[in-house]
Formats: C-alpha cells, structure tokens, sequence
C-alpha cells in the first residue's frame, strides 16, 4: 500500500538519525524529503557517531512515521536518538571566510571559494576522496548558478559536503552579503 505525500512542515528539530555509512544516509535524505518530512543532513556530536561523520536531523515527533517509513523502504539506519538539551550540540559545518574579493566556503573538510565580483568559482580543495580531481575540474571557472551539482556528479561524502559549500555559497551571492 503506498503511503501519501505529506505537505512540507516547519523544521523543529530535536532527533538523530545515525547511521554507519554515508550512502546510507545521503539515500535516506531523499527518501524523507520526498516523502514530506523536513530532515537535514548534519556532522553529529562526536559522542552520538555510528561509524558515519552524518546524521539526519528530524522533528523528533515525528519520529515514529519515520521509523516506519524508513522500514517499509529497508533503509539502513542505526538508530534514532533524542538530542537532549545542554548535553550535546550539532557541531557547525558549514563555515564562511571573506577574503576581501574572493569568499571561501568550508563545509566539512571540503572548501570553495568564488569571487564576489561575478560567482565564478575559482578554486576548491579539502577532502581524500576520489571523485575530488573530478569535481573540482568540474566546478572551476563556472559561474555558481551554472556550476554542476556536486551531489549529482559525485559519490563521497567529500561531494556532498562540496554541494552545501556551493549551496551556500549560492546562497551568498544571490543575498550580496
């Protein structure tokens, strides 16, 4: 019996989802939002990790509609756990960098920098995955809306934390700050 599409909620938070390997978790992200739920990928606190340097987070009262949903599909998660107030934070990774004309953007391990000026991209480095030479011949040069997704052409966790870096990065240049 299929399940029906949910309408989109405000994001609350308050829930993990772990898991032990990154695919795992990149899949699982879509599985969510294409079934309604606000998640959002994020470096869990070292005390939570499974294996895997990501967590979904979700509103936690949703937690049981997840969990279902996350079975019917046979997605591979470890568990889901409550973050409890004062006793763990989500550790930041997404981080920005002015360096006058150019802005760099660090998401994880993996690093873009464009130019203010026009959004062309003019280098990208971090990272020990293999897909890198290919994403970062990929992106150099382009203008940041013209710039390939790097979740669409590459398989690590190094090209997905390379998409938030281009995501805000986008995000920048579109708002002028």
């Amino acid at each position: 019996m299929p399940f029906l599409r949910r309408k989109q909620k405000t994001f609350e938070g308050g829930g993990l989802v772990l898991f032990i390997d990154v695919q795992d978790a990149i899949r699982t992200e879509k599985v969510l939002k294409d079934a309604g739920y606000a998640v959002r990928l994020i470096a869990p606190p070292p005390a939570l990790r499974k294996g895997c340097d990501l967590a979904l987070e979700i509103n936690l009262v949703e937690q049981l509609g997840i969990e279902r949903l996350l079975n019917q599909r046979d997605v591979g998660y470890v568990s889901i756990e409550p973050l409890k107030v004062g006793t763990s934070e989500l550790l930041q990774i997404v981080k920005v960098t002015d360096f006058g004309r150019w802005v760099m953007v660090t998401a994880g391990n993996m690093k873009l920098t464009f130019d203010k000026d026009n959004g062309i991209i003019v280098n990208t480095s971090g990272g020990g995955c293999p897909d890198i030479p290919h994403l970062h011949a990929e992106l150099i040069g382009k203008q940041l809306t013209e710039a390939p997704r790097p979740r669409d052409i590459g398989f690590t966790l190094c090209a997905l934390m390379l998409d938030r870096a281009l995501e805000e990065s986008l995000a920048l240049w579109k708002g002028g700050t």
